[in-house]
Parts: structure tokens; C-alpha cells; sequence
């Protein structure tokens, strides 16, 4: 999911971090990286998890073998995020375009978020992680919908990490139903045209009440945003690498955390002198 943003080159890639992030070997759990404690830890982690196929296909496995693994690799980061003290970790699931995969693969991938939601309750709640999902609910199983309401009614108290799910999410599908909305708050005189603005459109999306990403990780060394948070993602910085996502370990998650602690985020300004 990725293109990449500010510090480096004109076209917005950070190429040397991108190099690094390519060919430098992930720390292992026991190897964490000493993050900086003098820069602040980004508030909101997006996660683009790609590479499940690849990483089974590369094996001469089935591709849902891909996905099977790549479960251990949310389970890893979850905690790791957590532990670290990022605020949320959104992670995208599936996106509104992956229904054209193979429909056993699709009905794997649903099985395997049902089972992720009522195997992974007991380390949510030890590590007092609130779990939410954006994305539309239509078309999914109503069996995988049900795991995931009770999920997040099991984590509705607990005062920790979010752990944001983004399930049959799509980023231009929400900016167009938050621009129904105000259509229709401005056809029955609830709302003025010129009261219209971002705060406004803010309010009608499905991320409404959370911090915009602070830091976008992509696998697989994919150079794309793969339609996920449009709007948010305005001064995201962007850390990729060419490791697939059943591959990744805290050691990455560290690694992107250290290049964004490296970087000065400007929003537009000039750089500090």
C-alpha cells in the first residue's frame, strides 16, 4: 500500500529509508531496538499487510497457508504495538476491491477472522486493547459479523491500545457516503453549503473521533496507497519494505518506528532551524 511522503526526494520517497528498510535484517524480539525516548512515538500506526500470497506461493503452499501465518504476524505486532505505547494500530484486512479473489479464498479469509476474533480475546484483554471496525458491513457473514460484535463489546472498557480493523473498507466508498450525508443535511436545510468543511466531512467518516495515521507501513515493498485511508492519510509518513507480511516481526515495527523518530514532520512548513 504505498507510495511514500515528505523528507527526500522531489517526487515525496524517502529512498534511503526505503533502501534501508529493504536490506537492513529485522531485530528479533530479543533484539528490540533502544526507541528514541526524547522523539514521541507515533500516535497511530496504519498497517498495509500484503505479501500472504506470496509468501505461501514462494513455498509451493496454498495461498490461504499465506494467511494462516500471516495471523501470527498481527498477533506479534498487536502486542509489540501495544507494549510500545502506540495510542492505535489500524490494520487493513480487506479491502472493497479483494472480493474479486477466488471465492474459496475469500471464504477462508472470513473463517480465519472469526477465528482471529474469539482466539485472540484473551491476549486483547491482557493487554486491555479496545477493538474497533470501519469498513461495510454488507456482504460479510453474518457468523464473522457476530464474532466481531461480541469482540468488541468483550473490549468496549478496556483503556489501552485501539486496535482499528479495517473489514471490506475502501477509502473513495466513505469519502462518497460522508459527501451523501452532508447532501442530504444541506437538501433538508439542516446544514448551509458554506458551513461545509473539513470538520465537517471528518465527522461523517467511519474514523471520526480518531487520530489521523501518524505512520504508514507497507509490506511486501508495494509503492501504493491500495485506496486505504485516503483522507487521513494526508501527512502520514510513509516506511516500506520488500518483506512479506508473514515475515514481519516487532524487529520491523521498531525499525519503522526509528526512521519516523528520525524524520522532522513539517505539514506543509519550512524545516526548524
Amino acid at each position: 500500500m504505498s507510495s511514500k511522503y515528505p523528507t527526500g526526494t522531489s517526487d515525496g520517497v524517502n529512498n534511503s529509508v526505503a533502501t534501508r528498510s529493504i536490506t537492513k535484517a529485522p531485530r528479533t524480539a530479543g533484539q528490540q531496538q533502544a526507541i528514541s525516548t526524547n522523539r514521541p512515538l507515533p500516535q497511530h500506526v496504519a498497517v498495509i499487510m500484503d505479501g500472504n500470497g506470496r509468501w505461501a506461493e514462494k513455498r509451493n503452499l496454498p495461498r490461504i497457508e499465506g494467511h494462516r501465518q500471516g495471523v501470527t504476524s498481527v498477533r506479534k505486532v498487536t502486542e509489540h504495538a501495544a507494549r510500545r505505547g502506540i495510542e492505535q494500530l489500524t490494520l487493513y484486512c480487506l479491502s472493497s476491491e479483494n472480493w474479486q479473489r477466488p471465492q474459496t479464498e475469500l471464504d477462508f479469509l472470513m473463517l480465519l477472522l472469526e477465528q482471529y476474533m474469539v482466539e485472540e480475546r484473551s491476549l486483547l484483554m491482557r493487554e486491555r486493547v479496545r477493538l474497533v471496525m470501519i469498513g461495510r458491513r454488507n456482504g460479510l457473514p453474518k457468523r464473522t459479523l457476530a464474532a466481531i460484535d461480541e469482540t468488541v463489546d468483550l473490549c468496549s472498557k478496556n483503556d489501552g491500545m485501539r486496535l482499528c480493523l479495517a473489514v471490506n473498507y475502501g477509502g473513495r466508498a466513505e469519502i462518497v457516503e460522508a459527501a451523501k450525508t452532508l447532501a442530504h443535511q444541506v437538501a433538508s436545510g439542516q446544514l448551509h453549503p458554506d458551513e461545509i468543511d473539513e470538520s465537517s466531512i471528518e465527522s461523517q467518516l467511519e474514523t471520526n473521533g480518531m487520530p489521523d495515521p501518524d505512520l504508514l507501513i507497507r509490506t511486501a515493498g508495494e509503492m501504493r496507497i491500495s485506496n486505504f485511508l485516503l483522507w487521513q492519510m494526508s501527512y502520514a509518513e510513509f516506511w516500506v519494505t520488500s518483506d512479506l507480511w508473514p515475515d514481519f516481526t516487532e524487529g520491523h515495527l521498531d525499525q519503522a518506528i526509528e526512521a519516523f523518530q528520525s524524520r522532522e514532520r513539517r505539514f506543509g512548513g519550512l524545516a526548524s532551524s
